[in-house]
């Protein structure tokens, strides 16, 4: 799914903590509007840092876009702030700090409602999410993980996102609220004509919604094609699909491997 237009862009981005430490490397990527794309890659590949960079929360993080440049609709927003972004329809539901757990969840849900439209859009944050209904006034800080994950989505589509950025889906969570969640994402995108980035460590699930993938290591893109190319390339069947025998090794280290057993065999 897919108009083919580019909705963003990532061209070449550096990212530096501190001034001094460079977490990403001429990291590029395309995300066509009505799209899902999942960045892949193990902790510390620098998924999370990508995606808090195209939100503009990065500069939270003592960190900045110090070289190349980010995209959205033609407009320029690596040197915007997270708010200026959000407003642009570029919404983040981030790994960490998910909720505000001293508040309810109707309150986590209203938090940034203003006038009619937005109230109209809390509605359909309960309509994609009904167990949240029954447990409006429980205080987030009280809830599963699974419930924290669904409470944090349907507060972000209070903010009537185009493009929602979602950060570890599936993170600690129980196969069955995984698939629950990954439906959701696929009704949401189906319905609202949402495009999505999907930043996961689990490669099985994100490749089952996606359309298209990027896989990182160490700061950089090593990899990318649609969901189907990914799911049928050798190398990433190897590491990231659970085809691996023995000890665990990066993607380069798969592929070295895999080039030397074809030399010498």
């Amino acid at each position: 799914m897919g108009t083919g237009e580019i909705l963003l862009k990532v061209d070449k981005i550096e990212v530096t903590y501190h001034r001094v430490i460079t977490a990403v490397q001429g990291v590029s990527l395309e995300v066509a509007r009505g799209q899902i794309v999942a960045l892949l890659g193990n902790n510390g590949a620098g998924k999370t840092t990508t995606l808090r960079a195209i939100s503009g929360f990065i500069g939270m993080d003592d960190a900045r876009v110090s070289e190349g440049s980010i995209t959205y609709r033609d407009r320029r927003t690596d040197r915007l702030q997270p708010h200026e972004i959000t407003r642009m329809g570029v919404v983040l539901v981030p790994e960490r700090a998910k909720v505000f757990e001293n508040l309810t969840v109707a309150e986590n849900i209203l938090a940034s409602v203003s006038g009619r439209k937005d109230k109209e859009q809390a509605a359909l944050a309960y309509e994609y999410f009904p167990q949240l209904v029954h447990l409006r006034r429980r205080e987030a800080g009280y809830l599963s993980g699974g419930e924290r994950q669904m409470l944090a989505i349907a507060a972000a589509l209070v903010c009537a996102p185009q493009l929602l950025l979602v950060d570890e889906l599936s993170l600690g969570l129980a196969p069955r609220i995984v698939s629950e969640l990954v439906e959701r994402l696929q009704r949401i995108r189906e319905e609202l004509g949402l495009t999505i980035v999907l930043v996961e460590q689990n490669a099985t699930v994100a490749l089952e919604v996606a359309d298209h993938g990027y896989v990182m290591e160490n700061g950089r893109i090593v990899l990318d094609g649609t969901a189907e190319r990914l799911r049928a390339h050798d190398d990433i069947r190897e590491f990231y699909l659970g085809h691996a025998q023995g000890e665990r090794r990066n993607y380069r280290d798969v592929k070295q491997y895999r080039r030397s057993r074809r030399w010498y065999g």
